[in-house]
């Protein structure tokens, strides 16, 4: 069995084992990460060897650093890396480079009609009909997006929103609010096959989507992080958020995941708190006290244009994993169409938590 796991802001961690009567056999870990001494390599593998084949990544871990010597110094590697590669081989996890990426950006969608692509495409993914897809977003009108278990009158203020044109819609995934105005927003969506995260658990695999936008920002000069559960963020402030939804296989197929990112390119801060209730107990673990200093535009940090920093986030991904440029197929959009008329665009489903 062979697993990798790229640890968050460090190297990537390869191990190869056998499973023997139900225990780990033949453990292997290797990478390009650095560790001192050299034998402590060895003390990690025997480690592993003979632990149950049950045992969860935290208890993996806690064998590796138990059975380490103290002089012992890891660089881009942690025993819970390699803890989480273990898993993702008895998962039998898939890696990127396994699949064909196909690319979706096409002309500006509705509000609605972006909440119901995120749904098709991802269950086209899970029945195993469409190839893993990275979805650039490009809005038609601004708008107000709130998680899937959001209350509508606690993060919106309808007159706000009114106010300033902006279409109020809720989306699949849970997390908070996105305040969206087209020319001040980066938004993506990936739909994987599940097999991508196997052996993640749910917050690992927030940090494992989120690590090639990471090396994305880095490229334009932005050291950025993954900061749990769902932020991305720099030393001036925060600059993404991230949402996930799970979708069960059909017709044989595998299952997927929609993992979705907005990232601020610009804002109006002033509008922001005009629109959406964010309120002190949101703010009281930002370590902030004014909700204007919770994001700091990707425009200020890089200087370059939002189309441009679209282009170099694709050409990014492009370099890493590959990425042939397609399209929504029109069964798909006529389905995404429906969804909007009977759910996404329904006032039922916007206030279904009132």
């Amino acid at each position: 069995m062979h697993g990798e796991y790229k640890v968050p802001n460090g190297k990537l961690v390869v191990v190869d084992l056998d499973i023997e009567e139900g225990v780990l056999r033949n453990v292997r870990v290797a990478g390009d990460f650095f560790l001192e001494p050299d034998e402590a390599i060895l003390s990690i593998d025997g480690a592993l060897e003979g632990a149950p084949a049950s045992t969860d990544a935290a208890g993996l871990a806690a064998r590796i650093t138990a059975a380490l010597p103290e002089s012992a110094v890891m660089f881009g590697l942690t025993a819970e890396g390699v803890g989480i590669a273990v898993r993702r081989a008895l998962a039998r996890a898939t890696e990127w480079s396994d699949y064909d990426w196909q690319l979706v950006h096409t002309e500006a969608q509705a509000p609605a009609l972006h909440m119901a692509l995120d749904e098709v495409l991802t269950a086209e993914v899970a029945a195993g009909r469409r190839a893993p897809t990275l979805r650039v977003w490009e809005w038609a009108s601004p708008a107000v997006v709130i998680g899937s278990f959001q209350s509508l009158r606690n993060e919106v203020d309808a007159e706000g929103a009114a106010r300033h044109g902006m279409t109020v819609v809720r989306r699949i995934s849970g997390g908070g609010a996105m305040f969206v105005e087209p020319m001040s927003t980066i938004t993506y969506s990936l739909s994987v096959p599940d097999s991508l995260v196997s052996g993640l658990t749910f917050a690992d695999s927030y940090a494992y989507l989120d690590d090639w936008v990471l090396g994305a920002l880095g490229d334009m000069g932005i050291k950025a992080w993954y900061q749990p559960l769902n932020d991305i963020a720099t030393d001036a402030g925060k600059i993404a958020g991230a949402a996930q939804k799970r979708v069960v296989g059909t017709d044989g197929g595998p299952g997927a995941v929609l993992h979705h990112v907005t990232m601020s390119y610009d804002i109006d801060a002033d509008k922001m708190l005009e629109v959406l209730r964010i309120g002190k107990e949101k703010l009281s673990d930002k370590g902030t006290r004014s909700a204007k200093k919770r994001v700091d535009p990707l425009r200020r940090q890089t200087g370059l244009a939002r189309e441009a920093v679209i282009e170099r986030m694709i050409d990014s991904f492009r370099t890493r994993y590959g990425l042939t440029r397609g399209g929504v197929t029109d069964e798909e959009m006529a389905r995404a169409e429906e969804l909007v008329r009977t759910k996404f665009g329904t006032a039922e489903w916007t206030a279904r938590v009132p």
